[in-house]
């Protein structure tokens, strides 16, 4: 397992690698730190204050997808949120995922199965999101064209399709699983009892039966609209924070502009990477700026602060959080592993 986790991590790095290797090529280092020296960095703090209200929903909409299951404050996830990101940003594979549901079990007992499922309901809905961001600036797309970078070398209408069938096609398995948990149980148990070895075939079972629990929230067309709601207001807010630190730098894109770069770069960040989404975020990032007209220098600069912006106050206040926990990683994934 420990050798997977490392084979996973330097690929991960390789691919970041690659990433950067597009940024820095052609890159004018000079107008690269004239162009950090000059921002009126200012404009950060409503990003940040942006950001922050961006998380306090997504803690509510945790708390929302978790209703059926256990009925807890959002002042209570606040704090599990914040946590599972600062783990996104500094584990690879995204453990932060694993970390919050963790955390929740020991703070609330929520099976770690059935919060890892109203977990992944979140991520395909924000797939979704992105990917409507991106479809609304379908006739943009276009100019993404050679110079661009990484969007040269491959169709960004391409990816948006293979984008949607994947995530529809998750979504659209998740909400046939929640409506007809029984019948989705008698099909594991089949395969289970054909596929698995006899000692594994209650566990898988007993897990797959608090992962559906954690899917109840799906079986209300009111409750899958107010995620999806809830998920749109969530990213907008994101690209809120896009716009206020645009404001610290010499240029001038559109909101729907910032909304597709948004989009392009989130689902970028699904590429495996080294922590911290190095590169595979700002590649894209600079790529989107380059094809509206924004010099490399000055976008690369632009998307390293938006970058460090979104990374930094959320990490440290993730940290502070799990600190306060007393949590220790390894130890305690293990029992709740075992446990599990």
């Amino acid at each position: 397992m420990d050798a997977m986790k490392r084979w996973q991590f330097w690929v991960g790095v390789l691919i970041s690698l690659g990433f950067l290797y597009s940024v820095l090529k052609d890159l004018q280092l000079g107008e690269f730190v004239d162009t950090l020296k000059t921002a009126n960095y200012i404009w950060l703090l409503p990003g940040v204050g942006v950001y922050f209200i961006g998380v306090w929903a997504r803690a509510w909409r945790w708390h929302y997808l978790l209703r059926p299951l256990k009925a807890i404050p959002t002042r209570t996830m606040f704090p599990i949120v914040t946590i599972g990101y600062m783990g996104n940003n500094i584990y690879p594979a995204r453990a932060g995922e694993v970390l919050r549901a963790v955390i929740l079990k020991r703070r609330e007992g929520v099976p770690v199965s059935a919060s890892l499922a109203t977990i992944i309901v979140e991520r395909i809905f924000d797939g979704v999101v992105m990917l409507a961001f991106v479809f609304i600036n379908l006739g943009e797309l276009s100019r993404l064209t050679g110079g661009s970078g990484v969007v040269e070398k491959f169709s960004i209408q391409d990816v948006a399709l293979w984008g949607s069938a994947a995530f529809f096609g998750a979504l659209a398995i998740f909400l046939v699983a929640a409506m007809f948990p029984t019948r989705t149980l008698s099909i594991v148990e089949w395969f289970s009892q054909h596929l698995l070895p006899e000692r594994l075939r209650q566990p898988v079972l007993q897990v797959s039966h608090r992962f559906i629990e954690g899917l109840a929230s799906l079986r209300s067309p009111g409750d899958v609209l107010m995620i999806f709601v809830t998920s749109l207001v969530i990213w907008l807010l994101e690209t809120g924070k896009y716009w206020f630190v645009m404001q610290a730098f010499p240029f001038e894109v559109s909101f729907f502009t910032l909304m597709l770069m948004n989009g392009i770069v989130n689902l970028a960040t699904t590429i495996p990477s080294a922590p911290g989404y190095i590169g595979t975020f700002d590649a894209p990032g600079i790529a989107v700026l380059g094809a509206y007209g924004v010099e490399k220098a000055l976008a690369t600069g632009y998307t390293l602060v938006l970058h460090l912006a979104l990374w930094l106050p959320i990490t440290l206040l993730g940290a502070y959080y799990l600190a306060r926990e007393g949590i220790h990683w390894s130890e305690d994934l293990k029992k709740v592993r075992d446990e599990e």
